[in-house]
């Protein structure tokens, strides 16, 4: 290898010098501490010669990695990661502001053009956003652990309910690796607890219920208590719909309060309703709740075409003359009306259509008088009915509510188009008068949902983004027919201005067409398009959720490294000096023994 010319100038220099001292070392009469005079003239040499050519060692090379910190990352496993890279490596933080001199970084894709020659990125915190993984190209990514998360772990709800139905936060919650005391985890409502459960060992699964009374965006929260101090708490957002009025034709053979309190029932929640009741033989009357009166004595194609479901009972079911039978049956199977049998313990009517699907076990009278508990997912427990008897179904029908001994008292089972439900649950009104109007809601609302006709496919927005957060690209879904002759707008909370947003349909799927925003601030917003119902999301704030946010990055970016390994470079492997004030020390050292050593 080529060297300077000073390197030549000093080598014969530094050997000269070696030669001399040995010689007057060896020379000298007086013989005391000769091999220590020999070394140290050894060693003043080789001082002289190391501190202008210092040695060098292998040492990872720090310019082919950098550090990126995240939040939530700890000093101390940064003092690590940068003792073993070495002090040179560059270290930038992304995603949040800090009081240190470390430089933000914008985007990893800025990091790869500046620096085309890095091969490994070590990644401290909670990890990498989910939109840079892809920025990384051919990077090698090194996750670091950190501390595990104490909170809210996950949670799952439904962020779009129907006025009626019951919102259920199911998730898991851990106070601490080290803590095994009793945590309240409980759902909140407007300063009020609504819902709780005992976590007794501190972490593990919960589950919470809540019933929405009113329409619109709604924020209940889930807060955990320990030693009566909160600990943890979390907005749960949610957008109440009203429900969409039904059509429905209610057949009953004879007055009676079920019938009575279901039509209330129905029309209080803007269905259109109509009933028909039974007199005598051929006398019917009939009721009409938000719609206009019609003619209902016959049912043909035409009365059953006004009507989303008819509810009938058994009786009803078996007097229909052969015409009325075959009209029912086509609505039914061809256009997708729904039917809902009120049956008694005796036989279901020979009339009715997917009647295999359905076989009526009566109960002994003995325990038929006594109401029983019964369950459905959306049940506030415990809720007792009298049970005459239970269904049998075929393997194609579905239980809807069932008793302790999951035993199906509900079913529903498709037929054609439409769909067929069998009840064999006599008496629903006495929790109305017993004050239990949500469960009477809640059950009624379920069987509804099982029979009414499925409707039209309509325009509707998706939200695809788990937890929307400020300043983070939020991915929105259109699915529709057609594509919008003018952009949608998404506006946030006051005095945010509303933007555009541009939409890509998709070449797969034409029917969906995507859209991305970037939130400037946490809460709610809203889409707006010409002649569509508005949509509303919530953005969480950077601190909200951090349970899950964490687990997304960590899973993200383990697919990531798994993929990208074959395709990583190694690191290189640079030489660097060592210090040459240490080689300076070692020479004015041994210098000054052979000083003082001559004065002994």
């Amino acid at each position: 290898m080529f060297q300077s010319a000073p390197y030549y100038l000093l080598l014969p220099l530094c050997v000269l010098l070696a030669l001399g001292l040995t010689v007057a070392a060896l020379r000298r009469s007086n013989r005391q501490r000769l091999f220590l005079r020999l070394l140290a003239g050894w060693l003043a040499v080789l001082g002289l010669w190391a501190t202008a050519y210092p040695p060098r060692h292998s040492v990872r090379g720090a310019s082919l990695e950098a550090v990126v910190l995240t939040p939530g990352y700890q000093p101390d496993t940064l003092r690590r990661v940068v003792r073993l890279l070495g002090p040179a490596t560059k270290v930038w933080r992304l995603g949040f502001a800090s009081a240190s001199d470390t430089p933000s970084l914008h985007s990893l894709l800025l990091l790869r053009e500046q620096y085309p020659g890095l091969r490994r990125l070590h990644v401290l915190g909670q990890g990498l956003p989910l939109e840079e993984l892809p920025n990384l190209g051919s990077l090698r990514l090194v996750q670091h652990g950190t501390p595990a998360f104490a909170g809210f772990q996950q949670a799952v709800w439904s962020r779009r309910l129907e006025l009626g139905q019951r919102l259920q936060v199911a998730g898991t919650f851990t106070a601490g690796s080290a803590s095994t005391s009793p945590v309240w985890v409980s759902l909140r409502g407007t300063g009020r607890p609504i819902d709780s459960v005992l976590l007794k060992t501190g972490h593990g699964p919960f589950q919470l219920r809540a019933l929405p009374k009113t329409t619109g965006p709604v924020v209940y929260r889930l807060q955990a208590r320990h030693a009566g101090q909160v600990v943890a708490t979390e907005p749960v957002p949610l957008q109440i719909t009203a429900p969409s009025p039904q059509r429905l034709l209610l057949l009953s053979s004879t007055a009676s309060f079920e019938f009575k309190f279901l039509k209330n029932y129905l029309g209080a929640q803007q269905h259109r309703v109509a009933l028909r009741t039974g007199i005598s033989r051929g006398l019917l009357q009939t009721e009409f709740l938000n719609q206009p009166a019609h003619e209902l004595s016959r049912l043909n194609s035409t009365t059953l075409a006004r009507y989303d479901a008819v509810l009938t009972d058994a009786a009803v079911l078996s007097s229909l003359t052969p015409g009325e039978v075959q009209a029912l049956t086509a609505a039914v199977r061809t256009t997708g009306l729904g039917l809902l049998v009120l049956a008694d313990a005796g036989a279901l009517p020979r009339t009715l259509p997917a009647r295999s699907s359905f076989t009526a076990v009566p109960r002994p009278t003995s325990s038929s008088d006594r109401p029983q508990p019964i369950r459905w997912p959306d049940a506030a427990a415990p809720v007792l009915a009298l049970v005459p008897a239970t269904l049998r179904l075929a393997s194609s029908a579905r239980p809807v509510v069932t008793n302790q001994q999951q035993q199906p008292l509900v079913a529903t089972q498709r037929a054609g188009l439409g769909s067929v439900t069998v009840s064999v649950l006599p008496q629903t009104f006495p929790w109305a008068l017993q004050g239990a109007a949500a469960t009477y809601s809640s059950f009624w609302s379920l069987l509804l949902q099982a029979t009414v006709r499925p409707e039209a496919p309509q325009a509707r927005w998706q939200l695809l983004t788990a937890w929307p957060r400020p300043e983070q690209p939020v991915q929105l879904r259109l699915s529709s027919a057609t594509f919008p002759a003018v952009s949608p707008l998404v506006s946030g909370s006051p005095p945010a201005a509303a933007v555009p947003l541009s939409l890509e349909q998709q070449a797969e799927l034409p029917e969906w067409k995507t859209g991305q925003f970037w939130p400037r601030s946490a809460g709610w917003h809203e889409v707006r398009l010409t002649s569509q119902p508005t949509f509303s999301f919530y953005v969480f704030g950077p601190q909200e959720w951090q349970g899950p946010e964490i687990a997304l990055r960590r899973q993200a970016a383990a697919r990531f490294q798994a993929t990208s390994t074959l395709a990583a470079s190694p690191g290189a492997v640079v030489q660097q000096p060592y210090p040459a004030v240490w080689f300076f020390a070692l020479f004015i050292f041994s210098a000054g023994f052979l000083w003082l050593e001559e004065k002994l």
